[in-house]
């Protein structure tokens, strides 16, 4: 039956008001009835069910359907009934289809094919439609840019409305146009919301200049300005947007924030958590090239006492004469009235119920603070350890490199590093590398204790840490190092091998430190050379052996005997220690080694590996004296048996202190992308007068409050443990703060009810008036009526908190009428922050090229020249999580240069999405250039297609991921993995048997492989022979969970858990591939 016919059928019928068609009274001639529920423009009646389209279309689709069936309705398309309601001519309609639309958005179905449905509703008159169609335009305007530029007068139009949240979505939408030709105007529409009355509109004008510079950084001066202008707004809504804008525009302009510093400070306590994390960060870069350093004395204390620790006794006399001239020389030091205003106005937020806030803040005192004060921070960073697995990554993370430089802040607290069973092995890691750190006389036993525990864990990768630390306390700690070896060496005897070879790498480094105690250890770890099959474990035992070689005289030439045999099957790190035995044996033992020494050279000479060969041949020349050998054969003993410095080992996070903590580049290590380096303290503090203000009206008080009593009470009461240095460094009154006008108390006020605040807002604008023309007449008697000040301090303002959208008390910047308050808080708590956080920048931290797979793109010889390949960085894309990040490597082989390479005209399959990388102007001869350019494959390993542009040229090509790559790493414990295991079972779950390869029967082997194969991260497994991994599809966030199980002899059963089939018998397939290679 074809459609036409049908709706010719339907029209006929008369509709009733549930539409139904309608029985005609009397038996007359049904008459035509419009529906109520939706009407056609030319007033043509139009059937609407409550049935979706596909249950309807088998009805549609049957010749033999009788007319009269009322179920007999037309199959419409998808989203014909929503685009037929927005063009109805009635607001409840198109208010119920917005309505569904956004409702489909959230739940992250694509709606980009109604985008010419709702940008024709833009003009509407209705303010709740207007204000949906603007959250739709928000989301698709930068996708669909031709079409938003067709409605840009209305765009413009809205930036006029009465409403304030109009204006702000207006400006917003415009904003989200990534098209250089509309710059101008939204340059335009930015200065005039800088200026409106609404601060909402401001806090949206602050976030849209970003996007503008991103777009075009020529308008940097003229954005500057209007960051200034916002700079000086005195709400808490603006304030933390327009710091971020000013971290992204122009974080080198500090002169900007010394007017705004103290208003910042006392704002501090109310603006929302996302924009108190933002103002922390910079002002402590701001503090850092202010103020001078308030632990500068303590440092040249430390230094004078560490060399004269180490010098004779002779030169005692010298260096005390030399400290203290030198101590007579250092000024004493002063806290700048400005740099504690600082320090007090963020102690409350250690209070907060954000992590990311507390975190800001304990790097802030970490930062800035004086030694006596950073205690204050511990006990709210041990508070944060309770929270889920990706904060305490984080917060460890950074207490681990506080803990190097400040281990007595922590120790109190020692009980809270101990380590949980259902830790995950990363923070499992981190917790032993504190409690190494914190490790010291006293606690060692104790320590020492919980580690012998650990090293019964399942968890392999747990044991060998544990190990390690026992290693490093031994090393730090002198007078455990006998008992700390005679454990170790217990632990020769596990049956776990990666143990015994852990244990055999630790034993070695600490046996350098006084090998001729221990020549019983050397014996005992020779005869382990015939059990112990793991590389790095057989070449520490080979080193150790003909290192000290004449302590053991027998044995030595015995090991190189079975080691020969076994030579040509060693990994090479063993050969090559094999090789040194042989000649540190040749050169002390010659009668026994001479014969073994030239088999094992001569085994070597045809070696595989050229660094064996090369190595063969050099120590044959250096050791065999022949007729040709140089000079260097008589220094042969003192070239191999000279005696070797014993290895310090030394915590990874020593140096990380470099990085600000907190930050992204802290937690990997690695400068990213947007990174600003921590300045250093200045030698000499610059001129504190540039934060004077005119008429610092935030000081202002009312008389009432000039007579409340100031009153200070600590953060932390006595019962929680607070130091007592601590305490009063932070209660000492601060008169210098008060007379440069800076600030409000950080006590709280108990006096104030409700009812003073009622008439204080009555009478505030006539008494804030009056106080003006009082402090104009006399300038003299501020500053004594300013020791008398007592405002709502900032622990009080933040212990009551916001109530109906207003705060309880006005702020001391200035009173806002409740009614301009929006409540708009961005909360960005940590509970969200994964590992894999999406803010990581893949062209500084992506992986050597070369070390990932590369595939190839465009052959030199298809590309005249131009040769370029690509590989899976496994790194988030900057901007949007939902792309996989593709890293792209031109290389120029001609003789010209390459200008303007660029892609062009991509044209991707429904619902893909590529983002190009920035186009490359030049590429001179010979000359490599490395981008990233991001892709959304839908969760599918069909290809994505686009063009490669030169000045000249143009290449079809095209990029197909395997289905490995669609994924990112989850971590996750035993019990998150089994319960969602359990909600992915029946037809979500593929099983299958396999034999494993011979490589792949080590427990490290199959975790190299498989993580090879596919972007998944272990998780935790209490059994020896199972092995988990988790991950989530990229673009729909879907689980997938892999568990491979060892059977007898090589066999093994995989399963792969997920509701994406098609992605789960791929991936089946490409794990069997690489573990049966």
């Amino acid at each position: 039956m074809s459609l036409p016919p049908v709706q010719k059928l339907l029209r006929q019928l008369p509709v009733g008001p549930t539409g139904w068609p309608k029985p005609p009274e009397d038996g007359g001639v049904a008459e035509e009835v419009t529906s109520p529920v939706l009407a056609t423009e030319a007033g043509q009646p139009t059937c609407y069910s409550a049935l979706r389209a596909d249950e309807l279309r088998p009805l549609a689709d049957s010749p033999k359907a009788c007319p009269q069936d009322p179920l007999v309705m037309v199959a419409l398309e998808e989203h014909d009934d929503l685009k037929e309601m927005l063009d109805s001519n009635k607001d409840s309609l198109k208010l119920e289809a917005m309505k569904r639309i956004v409702a489909m958005i959230a739940r992250g179905k694509n709606a980009s094919d109604l985008f010419p449905a709702v940008v024709k509703n833009v003009a509407c008159k209705n303010i709740e439609v207007k204000k949906l169609v603007y959250v739709y335009l928000v989301r698709y305007a930068e996708e669909q840019q031709d079409l938003a530029l067709l409605s840009i007068s209305t765009f413009q139009r809205g930036l006029k409305d009465p409403n304030q949240l109009i204006r702000a979505s207006a400006l917003r939408v415009l904003s989200s146009i990534r098209v250089p030709i509309i710059v101008p105007i939204m340059m335009l529409a930015i200065k005039e919301a800088a200026s409106d009355m609404s601060p909402y509109v401001r806090k949206t004008a602050a976030h849209a200049i970003p996007k503008l510079y991103s777009l075009d950084s020529d308008q940097k001066d003229q954005l500057i300005e209007v960051i200034e202008k916002l700079l000086a707004d005195k709400t808490t809504l603006v304030a933390g947007s327009v710091v971020m804008a000013f971290e992204e525009v122009c974080p080198e302009r500090i002169d900007l924030i010394h007017k705004n510093y103290r208003k910042l400070c006392n704002l501090l306590i109310d603006v929302e958590e996302w924009g108190q994390v933002v103002i922390i960060n910079m002002l402590t870069r701001y503090a850092r090239t202010q103020f001078l350093s308030p632990n500068q004395n303590e440092s040249l204390l430390e230094e004078n006492t560490e060399k004269a620790f180490y010098g004779s006794e002779e030169e005692d006399g010298k260096d005390a004469k030399a400290e203290a001239a030198m101590l007579a020389k250092c000024k004493p030091y002063v806290m700048d009235p400005d740099h504690r205003l600082l320090l007090r106005n963020t102690k409350p937020l250690l209070q907060s119920r954000n992590a990311a806030v507390v975190m800001a803040v304990a790097q802030l005192y970490f930062h800035l603070a004086p030694k006596a004060e950073v205690g204050v921070i511990a006990k709210a960073l041990v508070r944060l350890l309770r929270s889920h697995s990706e904060v305490q990554y984080v917060v460890l993370q950074n207490v681990a490199t506080m803990s190097i430089k400040r281990r007595g802040m922590f120790e109190p607290y020692l009980k809270s590093f101990y380590i949980r069973s259902t830790d995950p092995t990363q923070i499992k890691i981190l917790k032993l590398e504190v409690l190494t750190n914190l490790a010291n006389e006293t606690n060692i036993s104790t320590i020492l204790r919980e580690f012998q525990t650990y090293i019964r864990s399942m968890d392999k990768d747990f044991v060998a840490a544990t190990i390690q630390a026992i290693g490093r306390c031994a090393t730090n700690i002198g007078k455990v190092r006998d008992t700390c070896l005679n454990g170790l060496v217990q632990l020769l005897s596990n049956r776990d091998e990666l143990v015994v070879a852990e244990s055999v790498v630790v034993i070695k480094k600490l046996l350098q430190m006084q090998p001729a105690q221990h020549s019983e250890i050397i014996k005992h770890m020779a005869k382990l050379t015939d059990n112990i099959q793991v590389p790095m474990a057989r070449a520490s035992i080979l080193w150790l052996i003909g290192e000290y070689c004449e302590h053991v005289p027998k044995i030595a030439p015995d090991v190189l005997r079975k080691m020969a045999k076994s030579f040509t099957n060693e990994e090479d790190i063993v050969k090559l220690q094999v090789i040194n035995l042989a000649a540190k044996l040749y050169l002390t033992n010659s009668k026994q080694s001479k014969l073994l020494t030239q088999y094992v050279l001569n085994l070597a000479k045809y070696d595989q590996n050229y660094d064996i060969r090369d190595r063969a041949r050099f120590i044959r020349q250096l050791i065999v004296p022949t007729e040709k050998s140089g000079a260097l054969n008589k220094y042969a003993k003192k070239l191999f048996l000279a005696q070797k410095p014993a290895p310090i080992l030394e915590s990874s996070f020593k140096d990380r202190d470099h990085f600000q903590l907190g930050s992204l580049s802290h937690l990997l290590n690695a400068k990213a992308v947007g990174y600003q380096e921590l300045p250093d303290w200045p030698d000499e503090a610059p001129d504190p007068s540039v934060r004077n203000v005119e008429v610092p009206e935030w000081t202002k008080c009312t008389s009432r409050e000039k007579r409340k009593e100031k009153v200070e009470k600590p953060f932390y009461s006595d019962s929680e443990g607070e130091s007592g240095p601590t305490e009063s460094a932070d209660s000492e009154p601060e008169s210098g703060s008060e007379e440069n006008g800076s600030s409000s108390s950080s006590g709280s006020s108990s006096s104030g009810t409700e009812e003073d605040e009622e008439e204080e807002e009555d009478s505030g604008e006539q008494s804030e008036d009056k106080e003006e023309e009082e402090v104009e007449k006399r300038p003299k008697r501020k500053d004594k009526e300013g020791s008398h000040k007592a405002v709502l301090g900032s622990a009080g303002r933040y212990a009551l908190g916001r109530q109906g959208g207003a705060p309880i008390t006005p702020p001391p910047v200035q009173p806002i009428p409740s009614s301009s308050i929006i409540s708009t808080s961005l909360v960005t708590d940590l509970e969200g922050l994964t590992l894999t956080d999406s803010s990581l920048t893949p062209t500084l931290l992506s992986p050597a090229f070369s070390a990932v797979k590369t595939y190839e793109l465009l052959h030199r010889m298809a590309g005249e020249g131009l040769a370029v390949e690509y590989c899976f960085s496994r790194r988030p894309f900057p901007g949007d999580p939902h792309m996989v990040a593709v890293q792209i490597q031109i290389s120029n082989n001609t003789d010209t240069e390459v200008k303007n390479l660029r892609v062009n005209e991509p044209k991707p399959l429904s619902g893909m999405r590529i983002q190009e990388f920035p186009e490359i102007e030049h590429l001179a001869p010979g000359d490599t250039a490395s981008v990233v350019m991001g892709i959304d494959f839908c969760d599918s390993t069909q290809a994505a297609n686009f063009q490669l542009c030169t000045h000249t040229r143009q290449f079809y090509v095209s990029i197909q991921p395997p289905v490995g790559e669609l994924m990112a790493p989850v971590f996750m414990s035993e019990n998150e993995f089994k319960k969602e295991q359990g909600k992915l079972m029946g037809m979500s779950e593929i099983t299958e048997k396999l034999m494993l390869s011979e490589k792949c029967q080590s427990d490290h082997t199959i975790v190299q492989q498989l993580t090879s194969a596919a972007n998944v991260g272990r998780v935790p497994c209490g059994a020896s022979n199972e092995y988990r991994f988790a991950a989530k599809t990229v673009t729909s966030g879907s689980l997938v969970l892999i568990t491979l199980e060892r059977r007898e002899g090589s066999t093994a059963q995989l399963t792969i858990n997920s509701e994406k089939m098609v992605i789960g018998t791929m991936l089946v397939k490409d794990i069997i591939q690489a573990l049966a290679q």
